[in-house]
């Protein structure tokens, strides 16, 4: 064998340019609003130069806060405590739309808990596994939506349900009180809407399948338990932040090592970079005093309608800095998390299990989406101008 045959079979391969194209691309496919942030912070970092005060842009507790909940939302589903409790729930229905209804209710109620990407993530698939037992192809698709609506509206009502309630809870200093006086209205309407809805559904009889009875591991069980106290404590501000980051880390480390790649550090890294977007447009005088002048009085109305281009979290980020209605701001968002599948960026979780499921339509899928958003969205948003008006 040569010695230059041998240098060659050491020499380290390069991805390919069309490899990294192709990378590159599913980046872009798998995280848009990633993305945009990031290109939108480098073009402002042109016009704002970075200097000091740009260790004063990101809010260090809301990172934490994420970072803290779900690993501590993924060690409680990853012990199975999920599947223990629906199903439970799930051998008592009888017919296809009490099974609708018992589904709907389960992501409208636990994503006040644990966020409703992570209720959407755990019964959706749940859902396809029982389109049997749900019977036609447009039952599953309605049950699918209304999960998602309801894990939607549901997750508004307690500061930890979504990313923006917990960014918006601590930018505000908003109080508990205040927090649920302003959400419990339109959480009460929405969850009347969803069962009226709920009625769409045929009363024909069908079966939960019996599912094996699996254990709990009791003392990780108590442990991600502990973890989510502490979550809950640091977001009513009960502990400081820089307790809550080492007590994620050792959980995960003593308990299950996998958690902490189970973290969505692109929603952390979204955050990062919006932050650093809206802090260098809060710089930049005329831009800042139009938008605020913009927004003075409309703050539910635009946000709900910025939502459906970029989604709520984004848009509760950017327009935070430029208001002093916070408590509009957070039920425009909330809100705003109805109508296009991009407003949430939880309810592309749910249509993207189901565009991956065998026989799926999802040209009806799309039609019913909308209408069921939509017509939701339409009179929540009209109670809400009158309500805060």
């Amino acid at each position: 064998m040569s010695t230059q045959s041998v240098h060659a079979g050491r020499l380290p391969v390069f991805p390919k340019p069309q490899q990294i194209g192709a990378a590159a691309a599913a980046f872009c496919k798998a995280q848009p609003v990633l993305v945009i942030a990031f290109f939108a912070a480098v073009l402002t970092m042109f016009i704002v130069p970075p200097d000091a005060k740009y260790l004063t842009y990101c809010n260090r507790t809301v990172l934490i806060q994420l970072f803290g909940l779900m690993t501590a939302v993924s060690g409680v589903r990853s012990v199975g405590v999920f599947d223990a409790v629906t199903g439970t729930l799930l051998r008592r229905t009888g017919t296809v739309r009490r099974l609708g209804t018992v589904l709907m209710l389960i992501c409208f109620f636990t994503s006040m808990l644990v966020t409703n990407d992570v209720v959407l993530l755990t019964f959706v698939p749940l859902t396809l596994l029982l389109r049997k037992q749900i019977g036609a192809e447009k039952n599953c698709i309605l049950t699918i939506v209304l999960e998602t609506a309801a894990a939607n509206l549901g997750s508004m009502l307690t500061p930890v349900g979504n990313p923006q309630n917990l960014y918006l809870y601590d930018y505000f200093r908003i109080d508990a009180g205040t927090f649920l006086r302003v959400m419990l209205p339109a959480g009460a309407v929405s969850l009347i809407l969803l069962l009226l809805l709920c009625r769409l559904l045929p009363n024909t009889v069908c079966e939960a399948p019996e599912q094996e009875n699996s254990q709990i591991h009791k003392p990780r069980c108590a442990a991600y338990l502990v973890l989510f106290a502490l979550c809950l404590c640091c977001v009513f501000r009960l502990i400081p932040d820089l307790l809550l980051l080492p007590a994620a880390v050792l959980t995960a480390l003593i308990f299950d090592r996998s958690l902490l790649k189970k973290v969505d550090y692109a929603l952390l890294a979204t955050f990062v970079c919006f932050f650093v977007f809206v802090g260098n447009i809060a710089r930049i005088e005329a831009v800042s005093n139009a938008v605020s002048h913009l927004l003075r009085g409309h703050e539910i109305l635009l946000s709900a309608l910025l939502s459906q281009c970029i989604s709520n979290v984004p848009a509760a980020v950017m327009l935070a800095g430029f208001t002093d209605a916070g408590t509009k701001l957070l039920l425009g968002v909330n809100l705003g998390g109805l109508g296009t599948m991009i407003a949430s960026l939880a309810s592309l979780i749910s249509f993207q299990f189901y565009r991956k499921s065998e026989g799926a339509q999802t040209g009806r899928y799309f039609r019913v989406f909308t209408a069921v958003n939509f017509g939701m969205l339409v009179p929540l948003l009209l109670l809400a101008l009158l309500f805060l008006k």
